[in-house]
């Protein structure tokens, strides 16, 4: 493939990332995502035959993103429970200031009956046998390690699901969030920790 061949895909995918993400399956035209792409609908239905495999494709990259470059964290045996946390933190404050309408655009995909994104990656298989879900374990043999991991995606996912909703009723300002999200950076961590540090019996 060429660099132009690939420069084109390229193009066509972020602008059906774009389109869908604003108007949701439903609402998009394949014409709509040539006319964002800046290309003639036919280029497009020469890379991508139907809306349906083009939205599929989008979503397999959407995916790829949101965990995709978190379980290499959670899967590394060399590094500890709390350079994981500042590490996770890290990573998903960035890919989410960057694509903050990305968990509920694909929330949305994998509650659908027919959807096919939850084999792109065997997130049971590995979140199972992952050294976090076993350094969780050994903090806090007690408990089911998916609470400190929902806390910690709640903590962190969360903001971005609510910000519509905080900018509705103004407690919040579209210029402030960020400050935000920046200060949760530092925050989540210790609040993490500090869970995984108190003595909780079953």
């Amino acid at each position: 493939m060429t660099e132009k061949e690939i420069s084109t895909e390229e193009k066509i995918l972020e602008a059906a990332s774009k389109v869908f993400t604003e108007k949701g399956f439903a609402g998009t035209r394949t014409r709509d995502i040539a006319e964002e792409a800046g290309i003639n609908l036919a280029l497009l239905n020469y890379y991508y035959r139907s809306k349906e495999k083009l939205f599929e494709q989008v979503m397999k990259v959407k995916i790829l993103l949101l965990f995709g470059q978190i379980l290499p964290i959670i899967t590394n045996e060399k590094t500890t429970l709390e350079e994981k946390i500042d590490l996770a933190t890290d990573k998903y404050i960035d890919i989410l200031s960057k694509n903050p309408n990305l968990p509920l655009f694909v929330i949305s995909e994998i509650q659908k009956k027919n959807s096919e994104l939850t084999s792109v990656i065997p997130i049971k298989r590995v979140f199972q046998n992952s050294a976090i879900m076993r350094q969780i374990k050994e903090k806090q043999p007690h408990f089911n390690p998916l609470h400190f991991l929902i806390t910690f995606l709640g903590m962190t996912v969360f903001p971005f699901v609510a910000k519509p909703v905080l900018r509705s009723f103004e407690l919040i300002q579209e210029d402030d969030f960020q400050q935000f999200i920046n200060e949760r950076r530092k925050l989540i961590p210790i609040w993490i920790k500090t869970l995984l540090e108190l003595k909780i019996e079953s």
